[in-house]
């Protein structure tokens, strides 16, 4: 082992021992600027026991950096856990490009396998990152780091013709490409990069060799003949189904400018569960110098869902003008309600433009991936402090609570003036939830589910040498995940399993598919948790017990079964918050109102939708209630309706069923109660000062007319609750309540 190497190990032990207190980080702005360089190049670059990063690419360049800086290579190695299934992978392993021993393959025609070379010799140097989560946003630490070498190191200027540091970003791809379209030779590139990249001569990341192999896979590309090609297989493609839709547009060169398709299979998708959509646009197929832009969304299991991809030749607000047009054309003009992007000004022109109903969001996943690069060198030691405070900030509930949270952390950290705080806080209405809780996301807003889109979308980044390849490469994809993957997933999906022993848990995984079940179930675990205040009529105060004061806001009117809280968990989820299920147990409540099991997160087989009058289903629903009352009375009443219940019933199986509810018309149960009189309304509805759509609902409530219903208890009209006579029997508690 080299004294090199040894003074880094040596640098490492000391730093994962030492406390952060004793880091000294805060007196970097007082060093000159070389010390502070030597700092960076040499301590920071050591992995220690407890380090954090972003994501598994983070941790990987940054190894690579420190095993670049020794001289050696890494490779990826083991992992826990897999893409798309459960929690994703959970721990990943870099070793040494020379750990592990080479293993002779088995030949089918029983030749003896030439015996190569190999320059592994189980060198056991590693390091080992592992998936947590903190304020609900994954991170990954390292637990495991050595660097006990047995081989030579290599030096400075060998280190950089490994195989594994010959590589271009995709930042130089899109330069050579650029240099040469404006007639560079090889030479003047390297050159003129080395001179942007401020290093010695031949000292890039690549070489001459790898730029010429670059610029020929460009020439192979046969770019001239790629529309025609792409436009005879998408023609191909539409004639044989005849739902699949695209659209191009060609340049006056007749070169490809943009294209858009979508698949019968998206199109049905979008119909059920396009009420929220991700645009993806943060990737590039460099060999054709194009924007790639993919919509996706998450149907009734939490899976994700392909809707449809875009290529664009230039990045700016007519293009992707053009593109959404398109794709509402594809979709019937159907517009999604809410719609996840990146931090792209043209972007959020083109949606102002061409979806103006539909709210608008940013990613925290693209804000905080970048946050590292903003405030970790200006912040210092404070930037753990900072990034917890942060995200405290983007959790809150109400508006004003963010307010005076953002500037008591501006004024504490000293961030007056920073452009990114300013630039934060001037488009706040778009990433913080305080802004978007009114606006239903599906859960897609936190950065969790933001990395799992990202591992989605790789799977169609795989074929970039030829267009209508990566077109065919899509196609295939969407197949194998329909026919293979999906139906696996589903399958080994925990079954949903009760937990409390609520009729409120026992009557929703009869509807809830596993998935949305699970999301409820775990507010409903920690619903006992939290107190009930009732302040008026309808009105109550939710309060976690250890608390005193503060508390979310309950408005609950029974007789019209609604009900809203403050926290807008609701709206943003489409899942009941463990308020409401709080206030529902303690009011003696067992079911849950079916307007709040939205038709997007049922299981498809717990319910049939039904096609027809929503009043007629009224009718019948109210029919068979009092049937049963009148039925109950004598053994003869008992005995005639049930002959004639069953040879209704199997009258109605004659008739077949509905092969597709998508269109189906959805009702809602029947109101069962009396609405009273609201006392006070106006002040219970200025309580609500979070939102104004809140203070919208419940002005509602004020005029909405006194309705005279059927009573829960006996199915029939013509009187309330209080003189119903079977709520005065003995069977029934005194006190009227069991709600249903």
């Amino acid at each position: 082992m080299s004294e090199q190497t040894k003074i880094l190990k040596e640098t490492s032990e000391n730093r994962s021992e030492s406390s952060p207190d004793d880091s000294g980080s805060g007196t970097m702005e007082e060093m000159p600027e070389d010390t502070i360089l030597s700092q960076l190049t040499s301590v920071n670059l050591v992995p220690f026991i407890g380090q954090r990063f972003v994501s598994q690419d983070a941790a990987y360049e940054f190894y690579c950096s420190y095993a670049k800086q020794c001289g050696f290579s890494i490779r990826r190695h083991r992992t826990r856990g897999k893409d798309g299934v459960g929690r994703g992978i959970t721990r990943r392993d870099f070793t040494c490009h020379r750990g592990g021993y080479p293993q002779l393959k088995p030949t089918d025609d029983g030749k003896t396998q030439r015996n190569r070379k190999s320059s592994r010799c189980g060198c056991q140097a590693y390091m080992r990152i592992v998936k947590r989560a903190e304020f609900d946003v994954p991170e990954w630490r390292v637990t495991g780091f050595s660097n006990a070498h047995n081989h030579e190191l290599l030096k400075s200027n060998e280190v950089q013709l490994l195989p594994a540091y010959c590589t271009m970003t995709a930042e130089d791809k899109g330069r050579v490409c650029m240099y040469a379209k404006a007639g560079m030779s090889v030479r003047q590139m390297l050159r003129l990069m080395e001179l942007e990249k401020g290093v010695k001569l031949c000292c890039l990341p690549f070489s001459e060799i790898d730029v010429r192999n670059l610029l020929q896979s460009f020439r192979n590309v046969e770019r001239d003949n790629d529309p025609i090609d792409l436009l005879k297989m998408c023609k191909e493609k539409k004639d044989k189904d005849s739902n699949f839709r695209y659209e191009y547009k060609i340049d006056s060169n007749n070169r490809l400018e943009h294209i858009a398709w979508s698949y019968a299979s998206s199109i049905r998708l979008y119909e059920a569960f396009g009420d929220v959509l991700v645009f993806d646009t943060t990737h590039r197929l460099e060999a054709y110098d194009m924007l790639l832009g993919i919509w996706i969304g998450v149907d009734n299991n939490g899976t994700y869902c392909f809707f449809g991809c875009l290529l664009l030749r230039d990045e700016n607000v007519q293009s992707f003008s053009w593109g959404l047009k398109t794709f509402l054309a594809f979709m019937n003009g159907k517009a999604s309600g809410t719609v996840l992007t990146d931090q792209n000004t043209w972007l959020k022109e083109a949606l102002a433009m061409e979806m103006p109903g539909t709210k608008h969001a940013f990613s925290i996943w693209h804000i905080i991936s970048k946050s590292s690069d903003w405030f970790s060198v200006l912040l210092g030691s404070q930037y753990e402090d900072w990034k917890a405070e942060f995200h405290c900030l983007y959790n809150l509930h109400s508006v004003e609570e963010f307010e005076i949270g953002w500037r008591e952390m501006v004024s504490i950290y000293g961030l007056h003036g920073n452009k990114h705080i300013v630039s934060l806080y001037a488009l706040r209405a778009y990433w913080a939830l305080p802004f978007l809780k009114s606006y239903f996301f599906a859960g897609m807003s936190n950065t969790f589910q933001s990395e799992l889109i990202n591992s989605y979308i790789q799977r169609f980044l795989s074929a970039q040498s030829v267009l209508d390849d990566f077109v065919e490469q899509v196609a295939s994809n969407l197949d194998a995940r329909d026919q293979g993957e999906r139906p696996k997933m589903l399958q080994k999906a925990p079954k949903a399993t009760l937990k409390t022993g609520s009729p409120i848990e026992s009557h929703a995984v009869t509807i809830l598919t596993p998935y949305a079940f699970c999301k409820l179930q775990e507010e409903l675990v920690l619903a006992p948790q939290y107190a009930t205040v009732l302040v008026a009529e309808s009105y109550y105060i939710v309060r976690h017990h250890t608390k005193v004061d503060g508390g979310c806001k309950v408005l609950w009117v029974p007789q019209d079964e609604f009900i809203t809280c403050s926290c807008r968990h609701f709206e943003f989820s489409g899942i009941l918050c463990r308020h409401i299920l709080r206030v529902l147990s303690t009011n003696n409540c067992f079911h849950i109102p079916d307007q709040y099991l939205p038709m997007r997160w049922r299981d498809s087989s717990s319910t049939k939708p039904v096609r027809g009058s929503a009043g007629k289903v009224q009718l019948l629903q109210s029919m068979i209630s009092s049937l049963i009352t009148e039925s109950m009375e004598t053994e003869d009443r008992l005995d005639v309706a049930c002959d004639h219940i069953s040879l209704v019933l199997a009258r109605v199986k004659e008739f077949p069923t509905t092969a597709d509810g998508i269109d189906a018309i959805v009702y809602n149960s029947p109101g069962s109660f009396i609405l009273p009189d609201v006392e006070d309304s106006d002040s219970i509805a200025q309580s609500f000062s979070g939102n104004p759509q809140e203070c919208l609902a419940f002005a509602k409530l004020k005029d909405r007319k006194r309705r005279r219903r059927a009573v829960p208890c006996c199915g029939q009209l013509g009187h309330e609750t209080e003189n119903c006579p079977m709520v005065g029997d003995d069977v029934l508690n005194s006190d009227g309540v069991g709600f249903l």
